[in-house]
């Protein structure tokens, strides 16, 4: 049961892939009904514990009516496999009533409806599972603290403020609240290990969903807007940068708000089951899912646009160097957009839901938690504008430090006057200021 719960946590993080509901809530609703069917059936026939024949059973995949001895039982594939096989040509399956109980299922389920997730122990899927969601807790867990130390650098340091940094820290903070949704929606819904939230329909839970959709779709957006504003950046000669951000900002925070806004009230008159985890209806699920895919798309482009442009540039007799140099520099440009467009998003954009969905969960689950680590690394801490302002800082306070120090060994009476070495500095270079200055005209007479 653990590997349901976490498998749903796990889908639920697809965004823009996944339109279907959870496989264990489409089991958990299967087993309701069939429950119910069986019942109703043993009425009907009067049938009990001790009566001969099969007694109707649901074998964790699909429902099958009580039966007499001989008598054949034939039932569809369950409704998960039509999901996410459509185009599969799905037969039936059959199960004889004999004097030992239900024999085996024929054909089996993989050769009947295609299907063969089941074949995999439940030990595996545990295993595979809780692996995925502990890489995916310590990739945004990871990402969250050193998001949150570049955006303290970044805001602390006046001369690193500009529309350049001003939409990393747009980006930053994107990557922040969805790290935060995250755990949040972990720990609303999939915090016990059962399947009770494929029945829970509360207005918190339906609130934390729409902020979690809210979250990941800002972050989308705004790795959107880094790509615009670097294509804009090289494209434009006169870019008027701070009536420019207006419009990012408006865009990049928004379009989410308006998209999401839209889903919600078409989920609340339309689809209004469930926590709001779960995607049935493809045609409302789009609301959110081509805003994000067609951002992913458009940012694959600008960034062909930009490489392109890149290319153009590395190669103008003005750069110099030899051409081993130049394209050195063309692949240490292109690695470090990868992160900061989200260009990894489109090997997965327009593939099927059945498609390799464990690779998708460790593709964009396990390495994709970690972007926001590698955007802070690589745009803040290793940025060279960061880095000389940060250590102009640092020999500024020690040089503050060791006045401070051999003002008091020096002046121990002023120091315990309550003035420190710093303010003392301070004043003897504001004396100093003013002497030289008063001290300008009698020079200029004296010439």
């Amino acid at each position: 049961m653990a590997s349901v719960v976490v498998q749903a946590a796990l889908v639920a993080l697809l965004l823009p892939m996944i339109p279907a509901m959870h496989s264990d809530c489409i089991f958990k609703k299967e087993q309701a009904t069939c429950l119910e069917k069986i019942q109703r059936a043993n009425d009907l026939m009067g049938l009990n514990d001790s009566s001969p024949g099969c007694p109707g059973m649901w074998d964790n995949i699909t429902c099958w009516k009580p039966a007499h001895v001989g008598e054949m039982v034939l039932v569809s594939c369950p409704d998960l496999f039509r999901i996410f096989n459509p185009d599969q040509d799905m037969r039936v399956v059959s199960r004889n009533c004999t004097e030992d109980g239900w024999s085996e299922p024929f054909p089996h389920y993989f050769d009947a409806c295609g299907f063969d997730d089941y074949e995999s122990e439940p030990g595996d899927q545990d295993y595979y599972y809780m692996s995925v969601k502990a890489l995916y807790t310590v990739g945004y867990s990871t990402s969250l603290v050193t998001l949150t130390t570049a955006m303290v650098i970044l805001c602390r340091f006046r001369k690193l403020h500009c529309t350049r940094n001003f939409i990393h820290m747009n980006l930053f903070v994107s990557f922040m609240l969805r790290a935060i949704s995250v755990f949040i929606k972990d720990w609303i819904l999939y915090a016990e290990q059962d399947s009770n939230h494929c029945f829970v329909s509360t207005v918190e839970c339906k609130a934390v969903m729409v902020f979690f959709h809210y979250c990941v779709v800002s972050n989308y957006f705004w790795l959107f807007i880094e790509g615009l504003y670097l294509f804009t950046l090289l494209v434009e000669t006169f870019f008027p940068e701070r009536r420019y951000f207006y419009w990012y900002t408006l865009i990049g925070w928004g379009t989410p708000t308006v998209c999401v806004s839209v889903w919600a009230m078409l989920r609340l008159y339309f689809d209004d089951t469930g926590c709001w985890d779960m995607n049935d209806n493809t045609a409302l699920w789009w609301v959110i899912k081509g805003p994000v895919v067609g951002s992913i798309m458009v940012n694959f482009v600008l960034f062909i646009g930009i490489i392109v442009i890149l290319v153009q540039k590395l190669q103008s007799p003005d750069m110099g160097g030899n051409e081993s140099s130049i394209y050195l520099r063309l692949a240490r440009s292109t690695l470090l957009l990868i992160p900061l467009f989200g260009i990894h998003y489109t090997v997965f954009a327009f593939s099927p839901e059945n498609v390799s969905k464990r690779e998708r969960l460790v593709f964009e689950l396990g390495l994709g938690s970690f972007q926001g680590f590698v955007v802070a690394v690589l745009y803040c801490f290793l940025n060279g504008e960061v880095q000389a302002e940060v250590k102009r800082k640092w020999r500024s306070w020690k040089v503050n430090r060791y006045f401070a120090v051999d003002f008091k060994q020096r002046h121990p009476s002023l120091a315990s006057s309550g003035v420190n070495g710093g303010t003392q500095l301070s004043i003897l270079s504001k004396s100093s200021s003013q002497i030289r200055m008063s001290g300008l005209p009698a020079d200029n007479l004296a010439t």
